[in-house]
């Protein structure tokens, strides 16, 4: 379970997340962060956030960020707002580290995607770009389809793609959370009897 003050790590991405108010902190109208991102550091796939709205604000560092294909770089006080349902992406556009403070509204369950999609980052579940096979992945854009979703293709083409796709994954093991990312995350997942305390993701 994410609290304030926690810090989360992709290594493959070269970022870092520490809570500052989680959903539980705010009755689920808010999530606030702070992102580090490397030199190099990047998000691992341009999404959409359907029903939430993103505010970046960079303390320091250069932060480039893309907003339905409009490209700004953000320098120290600079703000970009991301409205719900806009494909974006970022990634640090300077040579030193880049710090942001993030906002996200309502909160949802943002911060329990983060968690499992970090830790498979750090137990090393991830291709070069910081996503999980296809099968985890489908399984995680499935659970949390009203918090995350790819930029492309149209979402009606991913939810045709993904729906099998994580009925086989789920069905192989694979899971939306797992308890040594989250210490709250639920045992079992509807429909599924195969997880249990202490089990561990598949090889990506």
């Amino acid at each position: 379970m994410a609290r304030s003050g926690d810090a989360i790590e992709h290594p493959v991405t070269g970022e870092r997340v520490v809570w500052r108010s989680v959903a539980e902190d705010t009755g689920g109208e808010l999530l606030e962060l702070e992102l580090f991102a490397q030199p190099g550091g990047f998000v691992a796939a341009a999404h959409v956030h359907p029903n939430q709205e993103e505010r970046f604000e960079v303390v320091s560092g250069t932060l480039a960020v893309r907003v339905d294909g409009e490209e700004r770089i953000l320098r120290p006080g600079d703000v970009a707002v991301v409205p719900r349902g806009r494909p974006h992406a970022w990634w640090n556009a300077g040579p030193d580290e880049v710090r942001i403070k993030g906002e996200i509204r309502p909160a949802l369950r943002t911060e329990h995607f983060f968690e499992t999609f970090f830790g498979l980052g750090k137990d090393g579940k991830t291709n070069r770009r910081g996503l999980p096979n296809a099968l985890q992945l489908a399984v995680l854009m499935r659970e949390y389809e009203d918090e995350m979703r790819l930029a492309k293709p149209p979402f009606a083409i991913q939810r045709m793609l993904f729906t099998p796709l994580a009925l086989i994954g789920r069905a192989l093991g694979y899971r939306s959370r797992y308890p040594h990312h989250s210490a709250a995350a639920p045992p079992v997942e509807a429909g599924n009897t195969r997880e249990a305390e202490g089990s561990r993701t598949r090889d990506a």
